[in-house]
């Protein structure tokens, strides 16, 4: 019976050819198909009270026609039908567009039923619907499906019903017992019944519920399987290495490590010493001490005798790594390497030649670092900054440099739980929350664009005591489709103003990679007093005497992008200060110009900004390892994701699951997925 969910759509009653083709582009060819097609809202017609309906709200009412309708034309076949109701005790007007024949059927003292928009201040509904007769004669809840073309939701109610009553039972429960009763979840018959065809709003309630977990749950059994098979059968290097040496490097870094970093320290050493390859995604705020920690696994590996490569996105974040990393390493004999596009011919040929005998301990680069003629004589261990910045495919071919390489992921962009766990959920996450003792909050405002001359006045009087600003622009030149300001007109404006007294650089995204680098350069040894710039800088190099950043237009960008540009700044002992120079009109862009005024918290904005932007668009553009659900929301059930993450991993965790029967379409759901590739974990 199973598998007459798999029959073509054609097998359902009514279903021809031509209607195989309208449901086949909605996503529709099986029963199983169908009846997966969940609906993306309901209309609630039980009739309500109109005490308890919000303004512009959908109501269903019933009552007594209390005036002869009265109705106007206008324009072309356009008509308006008006009549007064009596509900209860509310005498109201009703208002019927293009439905002219209405007015023969509408009698005084007859009962209609309506359905429409409320205006309470009007006291007058607008009908969506008008039937004759009492309440009785349609149903309380109705399911409203996606629908295109010739596709009608009343013709999806109709095969979904006919399914329902055809197929229902050929479903299979894919959950255990167990499961169900902990949770007091329904069957999924019942859940697949009540979400088409819901009688009380309390079990639409519970239907969801059940599928949200369930969505939830095989995802992550799907994440955490791919873990398990990833980590078993890829044994990894066991680092091996003195604990005293070790701790007389720790005891050498110039700042004590907070509570946090050595949490993470610790989940990282014990993945490089266990048997299994270390797959771990490292988030940190902007400043949280990412690098020292990678320092010191780059330490253990050379303890142990293994080379590290460190990958990041351009060659001045490349630079300013070897800089301070050499500085670190130099008293211990660790000998540290830059290898980036700028490195060439013979220069180039002898670094080679020296990774290739074991003569650089620490190999750092961007992108260069994965090109073919790139041969490490014994790579223990990868770091990535910034990953998401490089593909997937890059990652890998530098992960391929060695054999069984560890692997750690480090990124500044504040990833909100919910998505670390769904879109990394094959690797482990370890977070530095908490920012090293001593540094200052970065100050921030939010201001009006008619106090740009005081923002000038205090850039200046920065300057002035030889620090550096940043201005932040949304655009490269002048757009018709966009009222923001631009790079070229804002340097070009500032460049008069300081003019004979500051210089002002110019950096955007269609300058090459030789020319970002020297405005960086020059910016970075104080040449350039102010910097305007696009976005290209919220990801890059470290001016510590930098302590302005002005954003313009800054309404235009997401939370966790105005995090990033701020973290530009606040690098060094002095203060620091944001300046957001916006005038929403939407309470959305509202909203974000007065949380980044409220908090520093990367994480909180990330939560945030995930609640305003939806997860689709966390990333700026669509990320193909954030999953698409049917019923789950990873922003509103965060709290189901989080529990059916922790029940996938004690199922895959435990021996029962791979053998007990109750356990039997779990485990063919992960085999039809892909996720085992048809092989047998023991």
């Amino acid at each position: 019976m199973k598998n007459m969910l798999l029959n073509p759509i054609t097998n359902l009653k009514g279903v021809g050819s031509e209607t195989e083709e309208v449901l086949n582009d909605v996503g529709i060819y099986t029963i199983h198909d169908l009846l997966e097609y969940f609906p993306y809202r309901y209309e609630d017609n039980s009739l309500k009270d109109l005490e308890d309906v919000k303004h512009e709200e959908r109501v269903t009412v019933e009552g007594r026609v209390h005036s002869e309708p009265s109705l106007q034309f206008y324009g072309k076949k356009r008509s308006r039908l008006t009549f007064r109701l009596l509900v209860g005790r509310y005498l109201l007007s009703v208002v019927c567009f293009n439905r002219p024949y209405f007015k023969n059927k509408l009698s005084i003292d007859a009962t209609v039923t309506v359905t429409g928009k409320w205006d309470k201040h009007r006291q007058t509904i607008t009908v969506s619907n008008l039937l004759f007769g009492p309440k009785q004669e349609i149903s309380g809840i109705e399911p409203v499906y996606s629908v295109k073309g010739k596709l009608t939701v009343k013709g999806i109610r109709k095969f979904v019903s006919i399914a329902l009553k055809d197929y229902l039972e050929g479903v299979t429960e894919l959950l255990p017992d167990h499961l169900l009763n902990k949770y007091k979840l329904m069957t999924r018959k019942e859940a697949l019944k009540t979400i088409h065809i819901p009688e009380e709003k309390e079990d639409l309630k519970q239907a969801r519920r059940r599928f949200v977990y369930e969505e939830f749950l095989l995802f992550q059994l799907k994440m955490q399987t791919l873990r398990k098979v990833q980590r078993e059968q890829s044994k990894g290097v066991v680092h091996q290495f003195s604990k005293e040496k070790h701790k007389i490097f720790l005891d050498s870094l110039p700042f004590p490590l907070t509570n946090a970093q050595t949490r993470v320290v610790n989940e990282i050493l014990s993945d490089m010493t266990s048997p299994y390859r270390m797959n771990r995604l490292l988030q940190g705020d902007v400043g949280s001490g990412k690098t020292v920690v990678s320092a010191i696994a780059i330490y253990a590996a050379f303890l142990s005798g293994y080379q590290s490569a460190l990958m990041v996105p351009t060659e001045i974040l490349a630079e300013q790594h070897a800089e301070s990393l050499f500085q670190l390493f130099e008293p211990f004999g660790v000998s540290v390497a830059l290898l980036t596009s700028s490195v060439k011919g013979k220069k180039r040929r002898d670094l080679l030649e020296r990774v290739a005998n074991n003569e650089v301990n620490l190999l750092i680069g961007t992108h260069a670092l994965i090109q073919d003629d790139i041969m490490f004589h014994k790579l223990g261990l990868v770091i990535t900054d910034e990953q998401h910045r490089f593909g997937v495919e890059q990652r890998r071919l530098l992960r391929e440099k060695g054999e069984q390489t560890d692997v750690l992921f480090m990124t500044a962009t504040p990833i909100p739980r919910t998505l670390a766990i769904t879109a990394f959920g094959e690797m482990d996450v370890s977070i530095i929350d908490e920012l090293p003792a001593g540094r200052k909050t970065i100050e921030t405002y939010w201001v009006k664009p008619d106090m740009l001359e005081r923002i000038l006045a205090f850039i200046e009087k920065e300057v002035s005591k030889g620090r550096q600003a940043y201005v932040i622009c949304p655009l490269i030149e002048e757009s018709d489709k966009l009222d923001v300001q631009n790079a070229l007109d804002v340097h070009g404006m500032l460049t008069q103003y300081y003019r004979g007294r500051y210089k002002v650089g110019l950096m955007h995204g269609r300058l090459s990679s030789d020319e970002k680098d020297e405005v960086m350069r020059s910016f970075s040894q104080n040449e350039v007093h102010i910097l305007v710039s696009t976005t290209v800088v919220e990801v890059g190099v470290n001016v510590p005497n930098a302590t302005t950043m002005v954003i313009y237009d800054a309404e235009r960008f997401g939370l966790s992008q105005l995090h990033q540009l701020r973290g530009r700044v606040g690098r060094g002992s002095d203060q620091s200060y944001c300046i957001l120079l916006a005038d929403p009109k939407s309470e959305t862009g509202k909203e974000r110009m007065k949380i980044m005024t409220e908090t520093n918290d990367g994480f909180v904005l990330s939560e945030r900004d995930l609640e305003l932007r939806g997860p689709g668009d966390f990333f700026g553009k669509k990320q193909s390892g954030v999953p698409v659900f049917k019923v789950a929301d990873m922003v509103h059930d965060y709290r189901a994701l989080e529990v059916a993450r922790q029940d996938a991993v004690e199922l895959v965790g435990s021996m029962e699951f791979w053998k007990e029967n109750q356990y039997e379409a779990l485990r063919n759901y992960l085999t039809n997925s892909g996720v085992l590739d048809g092989e047998k974990l023991d």
